[in-house]
């Protein structure tokens, strides 16, 4: 994934909703972006780290421009 395609702030909540309808994830109203990122990383498999790291290396991670963790290479 380029970086042109990393998006933060309301953006990101549009796709995270989007994400997560079509992955038939139910949506509370008041949800939180950290709740539903965790959601649809579970959802897909992967693990549910959103914002819960201090350091991270999955550099192709959709949701990584607004984890704020610091990002490093294996």
């Amino acid at each position: 994934m380029s970086a042109e395609q990393f998006k933060k702030g309301p953006k990101l909540f549009s796709l995270a909703r989007k994400k997560a309808l079509t992955l038939n994830i139910p949506q509370k109203k008041g949800v939180k972006l950290a709740e539903l990122i965790i959601r649809i990383q579970e959802k897909e498999g992967n693990n549910s780290c959103f914002r819960k790291r201090d350091i991270c290396s999955e550099t192709s991670c959709c949701w990584q421009a607004s984890c704020n963790v610091k990002m490093v290479r294996d």
